[in-house]
């Protein structure tokens, strides 16, 4: 029943990373910084050398390993397979049973991804090993934490890494295998500090401490293994860089620090531990994964269902009705873009019928609004346009051909932002047209590109009718002028009364006298009127 629960979420993962899904698998995630021994506690597991080697990053994409327990093959009949161990990536058809080209393949793949600079992806490489002297245990494999770039490698590396492995510690179903050299202050343990900062509480991360055999003499790393020193819930694990697994374990037995936990550390117990953290783990996650997978079921079955009936779909006699009901669809889309009623309306910016309502009221609206029609003319135009217009007459009034000629052209000032929105129209109803799919739609992308492509057609086709239907608008208001317009004629009206209105007079002053004009003694001018009001000296009595 445990190696079912590891066997199903390792289908679990294959499946969600072939059809690129999210879903927060239990899984151990092994980080380590550069030469800190992660590759070699992988192999030690394994039983076999098959990771790259060399200097710097040699893994540079994270490494899903797979293992899987088989049993040991009692047919000894000429039929049965000559190999006990092989291995197959999931990126690949093919069964692996040299070791050697298990790491081959990695480097290409690593190579294809990643590329020649030593950089990192996140792309994972996923690969099996099945084998009968494995536990079943998933492990993810990550790129060593590295502090400065070497030969090619990037300059934000460290950057680069960081990102990438606070990707995989940070979710919640990951358990941290945090390997640490026993050589090295364990205050400078960068897998620890970053376990620390997802993991305060230290309840998902497992130490695993490498190279005890090269510690210096007198010292040993007891009180790191016994929890004194950095406590996790679930314990720290020695092993060391010896080749045999035997060696391994008389190291242990024989040491005199080692000697009473021996039978808790190596990497046979390191093995064992992993597998019964990874089932505790995923049956301890097992309500919350089948919670999640419902509700992507659920989704999954909500955008199936919305791609509408698959037998119509294989049945040719209804091919011809589905066809029309998509093309009606995409009308319907089409017209509700431009009227509004569209159900996703976007928030962020106009579009649709708005953004042509935007197109005429502002965009060719402030064009209009901004031609000068006096701006290219001037008071010598004007005068040369009424003597050519007169002939060799001199001119009493102004003709009507010189008004002709001078308005004429300012007309012809509306055709450029007139043509410019039919343009920006034909834009818009273009990108309608692009934006106008449904889920149902996309199953069939040729249909829909067809669709697309025909009405862009149409579209375009429109485009020039349209144009020269602006054009001769434009041509006939400057055909005729037609001065009975209610706003030409309040126009002069208003010009009219302006210049009727005299401008505000004001008495001359008459110069000072100190004797009377007339000899009286009186002013002439006081009494200048007759009794008729007509002023005196024209019609004297």
């Amino acid at each position: 029943m445990d190696t079912d629960l590891i066997k199903l979420v390792n289908k679990l993962q294959d499946t969600f990373n072939n059809l690129g899904g999210e879903l927060d698998m239990p899984q151990l995630v092994v980080v380590g910084s550069q030469s800190a021994g992660k590759s070699s506690v992988l192999e030690t597991i394994v039983g076999r050398d098959f990771l790259p080697r060399g200097q710097g990053i040699v893994t540079r994409r994270p490494l899903v390993l797979q293992l899987i327990h088989t049993p040991e093959s009692s047919d000894p009949s000429p039929s049965s397979p000559t190999f006990r161990e092989w291995a197959q990536f999931l990126h690949i058809d093919k069964k692996f049973t040299d070791f050697q080209d298990i790491r081959k393949e990695i480097e290409q793949e690593t190579f294809r991804v990643a590329g020649q600079n030593k950089g990192v992806s996140k792309l994972p490489i996923s690969l099996r090993i099945y084998s009968p002297d494995v536990l079943d245990l998933t492990l993810v494999d990550l790129p060593g934490l590295t502090k400065i770039p070497v030969g090619d490698q990037p300059s934000d590396i460290e950057r680069q890494i960081r990102n990438l492995v606070l990707d995989y510690i940070t979710k919640p179903n990951s358990v941290i295998l945090s390997v640490s050299p026993a050589n090295v202050d364990l205050a400078n343990s960068e897998s620890l500090k970053l376990a620390r900062q997802v993991d305060p509480q230290g309840r998902r991360t497992i130490g695993v401490l490498t190279k005890l055999d090269l510690m210096d003499a007198g010292t040993n790393a007891l009180d790191i293994l016994t929890g004194r020193v950095y406590p996790l819930k679930l314990g720290f694990i020695g092993v060391s860089m010896e080749a045999a697994l035997n060696s391994e374990t008389e190291f242990f037995k024989n040491h005199p620090a080692y000697r009473n936990i021996a039978h808790k550390n190596g990497t046979k117990y390191l093995a064992k531990t992993l597998n019964q953290v990874l089932m505790n783990h995923i049956r301890d996650k097992l309500p919350d994964m089948k919670a999640r997978l419902n509700t992507l079921m659920g989704q999954a079955q909500q955008e199936l269902n919305s791609f509408g009936d698959s037998e119509s779909f294989g049945d040719q006699n209804q091919q011809g009705a589905l066809i029309l009901r998509l093309m009606t669809q995409f009308a319907r889309d089409f017209v509700a873009s431009i009227e509004g009623t569209k159900v996703d309306v976007s928030t962020k910016e106009l579009s649709g019928g708005a953004r042509i309502y935007y197109i005429f009221h502002d965009v060719f609206g402030q064009a209009l609004d901004s031609i000068d029609s006096t701006a290219n003319l001037d008071n010598q135009d004007i005068r040369t346009a009424i003597r050519n217009s007169t002939g060799p007459r001199p001119s009493l009034f102004v003709p009507e051909i010189a008004f002709d000629l001078l308005v004429k052209p300012q007309i012809k000032l509306l055709e450029p932002p007139s043509l410019r929105c039919v343009e920006l129209v034909y834009e818009e109803l273009v990108k309608i047209c692009h934006n106008c799919t449904s889920t149902e739609l996309q199953r069939f992308p040729g249909l829909h590109a067809k669709l697309i492509e025909v009405v862009s057609e149409l579209l375009r086709e429109r485009l020039g009718p349209t144009s020269e239907y602006a054009q001769s608008l434009i041509a006939i208001q400057a055909a005729y002028i037609n001065t009975n317009h209610p706003a030409f004629i309040s126009g002069s009206a208003v010009a009219a009364q302006q210049a009727s209105s005299p401008p505000a007079r004001q008495a001359p002053l008459r110069p000072a006298s100190t004797e009377p004009t007339n000899g009286t003694g009186t002013d002439e001018d006081a009494d200048s009127s007759d009794e008729n009001g007509l002023p005196n000296g024209i019609f004297p009595s």
